[in-house]
């Protein structure tokens, strides 16, 4: 065996200072880290710095891998039914490769910028289609103003 790979030990090959997240760090937080760093595997540390865990590349995939019927189950149901108290049927969802387009009526235009952002921070959507229209443009000035007389506002979306 050649000399150069008998001395070849871990503290060569390893990152000095290790890179690592505490456990409480965002998935997001530990994905920019991977990234920023060019690294494969990321050691998950507790509050003393003791490893309690390694994140993968390929943990960090599996997110975004959500199937769509699950997707669409969390943007009904814990999204729309329990976050915002939105009647059942309210609104149309439907997902596609991790796409959600949401359709319908709501009565306040602040209650669509919620619910698109709302569905946006879930894992696995990787974007979300707008065809939703409103009654009432809440973030106006002077709240409760009607939509346009025309049917149309700066919102692209036609609320005849």
């Amino acid at each position: 065996m050649d000399a150069c790979v008998r001395k070849l030990t871990a503290d060569r090959l390893m990152t000095c200072p290790a890179i690592t997240v505490h456990a409480e760090v965002s998935i997001a937080l530990a994905a920019r880290t991977i990234a920023d760093h060019h690294i494969e595997r990321l050691p998950v540390v507790d509050d003393e710095e003791r490893l309690v865990g390694i994140v993968t590349r390929r943990d960090l995939l599996q997110i975004f891998l959500r199937p769509d019927p699950e997707i669409r189950t969390i943007v009904v149901h814990d999204i729309l039914d329990r976050t915002l108290r939105l009647p059942p049927g309210t609104l149309d969802v439907e997902v596609r490769d991790g796409v959600v387009t949401l359709s319908g009526k709501l009565e306040f235009r602040s209650e669509i910028l919620l619910a698109v952002r709302l569905v946006g921070l879930l894992d696995g959507v990787v974007d979300v289609i707008d065809h939703l229209t409103y009654r009432y443009d809440d973030t106006r000035r002077h709240g409760r103003e009607p939509a346009s007389p025309l049917g149309a506002d700066d919102h692209g979306t036609n609320k005849v």
